[in-house]
């Protein structure tokens, strides 16, 4: 069973720069999609074929939006978090209940907003706190979800692009002199402690001691080239599929033309 996460930044500009090609040689059983940028009838024709997908693309235009496209069909579909009203038309959240050769999961697709650093100025401080009480809201759904699985006798993993490197093996630039939206201590925290949840970061448990392996580089100067990137698109899943792993890494393409996003798609796969 093979489960990729994907931030395309823009499904049409990914479609464009050959995102189908990757999906017809990369052969997934569910991609999580993150930042599909477009309304329900602005999906480029064909860009899924021989997927179910299923999608919250919120109500903010050319932003945000989530989905999941699998070759099985979903037996149950569920948007955004548990009571929550702040963000519901953000498109942030989608989780789906499958049965995957003989394994039940639920797989979530997530989009954590972006922060700043507080200290910037009281816009940066809202925009801080913002993403702090989303982070809140998702522990508190991670924690149910879990529950929920649990009783059902399903494993759960959220895939997505959390917006948060968490320790010093997630980004090249590690002893920054100054404080980095993304790298926060505040947004560190928040990260481990919802491992404790019972969550693995299946990556990093296949990588104990590696740098990286990176997620994302920025399109701007030499980024990609130099690898200075971040690893903030994570596999989060419950303990028994977690120990099943047996491969995951970042798809990198093989060159700056070829990429399809800022982001590359990270794949793990389970025995």
């Amino acid at each position: 069973m093979k489960l990729v996460t994907f931030n395309v930044n823009g499904i049409r500009a990914a479609d464009r720069r050959g995102f189908n090609d990757w999906l017809n040689a990369s052969h997934p059983d569910v991609v999580a999609l993150q930042e599909m940028r477009c309304s329900p009838d602005q999906i480029p024709p064909g860009v899924f074929d021989g997927y179910h997908v299923v999608h919250d693309l919120g109500q903010m235009a050319g932003r945000n939006g989530v989905a999941l496209i699998s070759r099985v069909e979903p037996s149950a579909v569920r948007v955004g978090l548990d009571d929550d009203d702040e963000f519901t038309h953000d498109g942030r959240y989608i989780e789906a209940d499958y049965l995957i050769d003989g394994t039940k999961l639920t797989v979530a697709s997530l989009y954590l907003p972006k922060g700043a650093v507080p200290t910037d100025s009281p816009a940066a401080q809202a925009k801080f706190e913002r993403k702090m009480r989303f982070c809140d809201r998702l522990a508190r759904h991670m924690s149910h979800a879990i529950d929920r699985a649990e009783a059902d006798e399903a494993s759960y993993t959220v895939l997505g692009d959390y917006n948060i490197a968490r320790t010093p093996q997630d980004l090249y630039n590690n002893h920054s002199s100054k404080p980095l939206d993304g790298y926060l201590p505040e947004e560190r925290q928040w990260l481990t402690q919802t491992l404790d949840l019972g969550l693995t970061d299946v990556v990093r448990q296949l990588h104990p001691d590696d740098q990286g392996p990176y997620s994302w580089w920025s399109w701007r100067g030499a980024s990609w080239q130099r690898g200075y990137g971040w690893r903030i698109d994570y596999h989060l899943t419950t303990g028994e599929l977690a120990e099943r792993a047996v491969f995951g890494d970042t798809d990198r393409p093989e060159s700056y033309e070829a990429r399809v996003s800022d982001h590359a798609p990270v794949v793990v796969e389970y025995a």
